[in-house]
């Protein structure tokens, strides 16, 4: 079972008349696609490779019953045509569109807090539940269905992973190609929740440029089956999916000291924080997001002291000597979430 898009996702094309956009229109519908309509300000009601064109999403919305749309728009306006398909309150947004500014995309990830649509994207090929749904510009014949879901930065890596499978009898289940700019809408972690959330066979195989150990981290316990990086060679990549196709995890060696490494100080951590009182704990809290002691006080209504006494216990446990390591710590372990 795929995740974000099935048969039933009703798409929209925004920028649906540029040359781009009508090519890979196209192989969306030849793929099977259900291309409800496009958008193209000024040009509403003209109808472009069998496709109805609108003004704007929201009348393509009221028109259509589209739940989804793809962007191809030029980049300095594809975070107005983001904005614009949030606003119409669509499920999921794929954004294809390369060197958006990086502020306009701040202003997009502001403008997705608390609401329901997703973005893939930008700067991605898009995303794929096999032999339902293409939105992008994923080629539509070197997959296979099957239960293996892909997550990648590289457009590239995407597809020699999919070929490689097909032509190993491997099949997939749902691809996403998340895109490689600094701030983008979805990250590869979302994308594993989902797969891993479905009570299915799925399995996660996850290419990527992140060879920080906080990532790996992140992706082992959420229960991943696969982690190789963008730069592997081929032979790399072939020997993860018959790993994983054979029911084992492949985790590329080279990262595996580190990993043992994180493991450890991961396990030393658990420790400390199960020494820490409830009380402590809720100092640590306020300290780590820049509190001082007489606001942490106030807050919990106990004396300065009092405080005092807390954050001199709390850096004993932790072994750390003042506010920025303990800070530190508290970030790392997820006990207060930074932006």
């Amino acid at each position: 079972m795929g995740i974000f898009i099935n048969k039933d996702t009703k798409v929209i094309v925004q920028g649906a008349t540029g040359k781009v956009a009508m090519f890979h229109t196209a192989h969306m519908l030849e793929y099977g696609t259900n291309i409800v309509g496009g958008v193209t300000p000024g040009k509403g009601g003209q109808v472009v490779g069998g496709v109805p064109i609108f003004n704007t999403v929201e009348e393509a919305v009221e028109k259509t019953g589209a739940n989804a749309s793809v962007v191809f728009v030029p980049a300095r306006f594809a975070a107005d045509s983001i904005l614009e398909a949030i606003d119409a309150n669509l499920d999921i947004v794929v954004c294809v569109t390369e060197h958006i500014p990086v502020l306009d995309m701040v202003k997009v990830r502001r403008a997705l807090e608390g609401k329901k649509t997703r973005l893939i994207g930008p700067n991605c090929p898009g995303i794929m539940t096999t032999d339902e749904c293409n939105i992008g510009i994923i080629p539509g014949k070197i997959h296979r269905k099957g239960h293996i879901g892909i997550v990648s930065r590289s457009g590239t890596l995407t597809y020699e992973a999919m070929d490689q499978m097909t032509k190993a009898g491997l099949g997939q289940t749902t691809i996403v190609g998340i895109g490689g700019d600094p701030v983008k809408g979805t990250d590869f972690i979302d994308v594993l929740k989902a797969l891993k959330d479905r009570k299915s066979k799925v399995k996660v195989l996850v290419l990527t440029v992140h060879n920080e150990t906080e990532y790996l981290m992140k992706a082992v316990d959420i229960g991943i089956n696969g982690y190789v990086l963008k730069d592997s060679e081929s032979a790399e990549l072939k020997k993860a999916i018959f790993t994983i196709a054979d029911g084992e995890t492949y985790i590329q060696p080279s990262l595996i000291p580190a990993l043992n490494s994180k493991m450890i100080q991961k396990n030393e951590d658990e420790l400390k924080i199960d020494a820490l009182t409830k009380r402590e704990m809720e100092v640590l809290k306020e300290m780590a997001v820049g509190k001082f002691n007489r606001d942490i006080a106030k807050e919990m209504k106990i004396s300065e002291r009092t405080v005092k006494n807390h954050i001199s216990s709390i850096f004993k446990k932790l072994e750390v000597t003042d506010r920025t390591q303990a800070a530190v710590f508290a970030i790392r372990n997820n006990i207060i979430q930074i932006m």
